[in-house]
């Protein structure tokens, strides 16, 4: 399908309201998921890596599953996609409600409501990239503020409805809100088509109907051959009729096969089928061997490996607090009279506040955007290392405000992808960079919990987390210096697909 030149405006922006409320409505929960983790651990009395599953899944499960998700966006549309998905997460909080243990809540809360909020990512961010162009950016800046405030809504509102309903209560009523994914979904209309139908069309339905060589009582062979033979003749009339001057050259084939004894033709035509398929067959083995070598090609850049490397420790490192900070508050012995806000919350604003400050810093030409990146990792690495020594209410809110303002990193995450690997290999890398992003959201918080369960205490946990977090980072700084590029360019040139990070004031 043809689209027509995105609008930058007009009914764009109503689909930058509804993308909004649709990451607000279905992430609030899962990123919040640490008020109900508290719940679940005295439901269901199982240890803290077992019960922090569910929550990991939830968040790190769309980004595993981020190849099917664009798939399904292309197939159905944003649109269909949304509101499928709305009924996902709907449904999933809701069984979450009903779980008599906590091996249902991984496939209700962790697997649901987790590939639920992949799919809406995907189709929220398609369709705002379908209708902006030159204000693309401001679009998917104010659309990614949206799961950042429901971090900072949910935590508080999970924790009231708590006490007054119930957990079950709770997840019943935060299902019910979600269910305004539906209508959010059913606002993101798709960008109109051209009205010029495409060329393949127009030759497909100009191929004349002598070519269907078998006759009204041959009816019963047509039926089990029309199928492929559609498939065929679409196959055929793309990659060979572009222009429908072959018209005539068919037309003269197809009228000298009539006379033909119409089982020889069969024949014939199922040797064609056999050697289309297997054509077909030859060209999507050579795309997949093509895929993975343009992926060798990416992992002999260095910055692209240390940056895989990086990306990989920080989640696993960096996420789990955002899950386990209120427990952290709970074993610290905080009173309940010294909360003035959930930690939660504040992590959550922090991270809009960082998303929109990060990412204003990586538009000044003198910041360098990979360098930039690296301090943040440092930087979180060390105020992880500081969450043992914090023995009351403030030191872990101002921890957690920390914490929160470098996980806004991920606004400069794109920056940094683009000027590794260049913007031609830009989706090919960030793809497979988010999926082990992905991988680290779904083991964090799981071992962060196995360590306490086997010293009873925080403090080895999150020495662990600091730990991953600052070797990333010194890993990605180490292959980013300027040395690098002068080794490089004195032993060998870089492979023609291979870009490398170089260092200056404008990048």
């Amino acid at each position: 399908m043809v689209f027509r030149k995105p609008p930058d405006g007009g009914w764009g922006w109503v689909i930058v309201v509804v993308s909004f409320f649709t990451q607000f409505l279905c992430y609030g929960s899962p990123l919040a998921v640490g008020v109900l983790y508290l719940e679940w651990l005295d439901a269901f009395g199982e240890g803290k890596g077992k019960t922090a599953w569910v929550g990991s899944l939830a968040n790190g499960i769309g980004l595993l599953a981020s190849p099917v998700c664009s798939i399904c966006v292309s197939s159905f549309g944003a649109r269909p996609v949304a509101i499928f998905s709305g009924f996902m997460v709907a449904g999933g909080l809701m069984m979450s409600s009903f779980a008599p243990n906590i091996y249902f809540l991984y496939v209700s809360y962790g697997i649901v409501v987790g590939l639920g909020c992949g799919l809406l990512y995907t189709a929220t961010v398609t369709i705002t990239c379908q209708y902006f162009d030159k204000r693309r950016g401001l679009a998917l800046g104010l659309i990614s503020t949206g799961s950042s405030v429901g971090l900072f809504i949910y935590a508080a509102l999970q924790r009231e409805l708590i006490e007054l309903y119930g957990l079950d209560g709770c997840l019943l009523i935060v299902g019910a809100l979600s269910l305004n994914i539906l209508a959010c979904g059913s606002l993101m209309r798709p960008l109109e088509s051209s009205s010029s139908p495409p060329p393949e069309k127009m030759c497909v339905d100009k191929v004349p109907d002598q070519y269907f060589v078998y006759h009204e009582k041959e009816k019963t062979v047509e039926e089990n051959i029309s199928i492929l033979e559609k498939g065929y003749i679409d196959e055929k009339s793309v990659n060979n009729v572009p222009d429908c001057k072959q018209d005539s050259i068919l037309n003269k084939n197809v009228l000298s096969s009539i006379n033909v004894n119409e089982k020889d033709t069969y024949k014939k035509k199922v040797v064609e089928q056999t050697n289309f398929c297997k054509q077909l067959a030859k060209r999507k083995w050579q795309v997949y061997l093509t895929y993975w070598k343009e992926t060798m090609v990416l992992f002999k850049n260095k910055v692209f490996s240390a940056l895989f490397v990086a990306i990989l420790l920080f989640d696993i490192g960096g996420f789990p607090p955002s899950l386990l900070m209120e427990d952290v508050a709970r074993s610290a012995n905080i009173s309940e009279d010294d909360y003035y806000m959930p930690l939660i919350s504040i992590i959550g604003i922090m991270t809009t506040v960082g998303k929109l400050i990060l990412g204003i810093l990586a538009d000044f030409k003198w910041v360098n955007t990979l360098y930039l990146y690296v301090t943040t990792l440092l930087m979180t690495g060390v105020a992880l290392f500081a969450i043992p020594f914090a023995k009351s209410y403030l030191t872990l809110a101002m921890l957690s405000g920390i914490l929160g303002f470098l996980t806004g990193n991920w606004s400069i995450f794109p920056y940094v992808t683009t000027k590794t690997v260049g913007i031609e290999k830009l989706t090919h890398a960030y793809g497979i960079l988010m999926f082990f992003a992905g991988l680290g959201n779904s083991l964090g918080p799981p071992i962060v919990g196995w360590f306490y369960d086997w010293t009873q205490e925080y403090d080895t946990a999150f020495y662990f987390s600091g730990f991953c977090v600052l070797l990333g980072g010194f890993l990605l700084l180490l292959a980013a210096l300027p040395c690098w590029n002068a080794c490089t360019n004195q032993s060998s040139k870089l492979p023609p697909n291979t870009y490398s990070y170089k260092v200056a004031s404008n990048a």
